[in-house]
């Protein structure tokens, strides 16, 4: 675990709780050892420690924003997607243990499971070294996110989160093309096809080609995760 560690920049003091955060049920449940911990609780943890080390955070950065706007904030740095975004950054997949079944049926590309680990990841973290150590880890990767939010982009750029995936998994990347332009000029509708190995994989509708992109990627990525 000490690729997993450096890239984290955070040493674990217990190395325990950084395997607990990487076993899946599916791993402890085939293996059958009761003493054996997966890693749900430090999930349930992990997702109460990002809230109120976002919450902090997004404090600190928008001072003389609203609750509700800190709210939503939050709310859209830790959605599955920016989760994901996270988990691929860490290059987490590859150290999730998994059972059998899971891992024949790609669990450890799959969005849920990677969103999952991420929190229980900050669990540990946290049992390990208390809130200001894992604040500033949080503060590490998530900082990209809020910032994302700050300037008013999406957090949930589906674009990149496909590309990245791709790029790892099927060493390529998607292409785009544009399928209809319809409606007036002032309200028009874009439709975008995305290909990958010239298959087709999803399309997408927008008000802009962006945004069709952006929506193409989001159903592929979710389809890939999925297989």
């Amino acid at each position: 675990m000490e690729s997993l560690t450096k890239t984290l920049g955070y040493s674990f003091r217990q190395p325990e709780f950084l395997f607990q955060a990487l076993r899946h049920a599916s791993y402890v449940n085939e293996l059958g050892d009761p003493a054996m911990k997966d890693n749900e609780l430090l999930e349930f943890l992990g997702d109460a420690v990002l809230d109120l080390a976002i919450g902090h955070l997004l404090m600190e950065l928008f001072p003389d924003a609203q609750e509700g706007q800190l709210s939503k904030y939050r709310s859209m740095v830790v959605d599955e997607s920016g989760l994901c975004q996270v988990a691929l950054g860490l290059g987490l997949g590859e150290y999730i243990l998994l059972g059998k079944g899971e891992e024949q049926s790609g669990g450890r590309e799959k969005s849920s499971i990677l969103a999952n680990t991420v929190e229980a990841l900050f669990g540990a973290i946290y049992l390990d070294g208390g809130f200001d150590k894992t604040a500033a880890v949080v503060r590490r990767f998530f900082f990209p996110l809020i910032e994302k939010v700050g300037s008013g982009e999406k957090v949930s750029d589906f674009k990149s989160l496909l590309q990245e995936f791709t790029q790892q998994k099927y060493k390529t990347l998607p292409k785009y093309h544009l399928i209809e332009e319809s409606g007036p000029a002032h309200e028009k509708t874009f439709r975008v096809g995305l290909t990958l190995h010239e298959k087709v994989l999803a399309e997408g509708r927008g008000k802009s080609k962006k945004e069709a992109e952006q929506n193409a990627a989001r159903e592929a990525f979710f389809c890939l995760k999925d297989l």
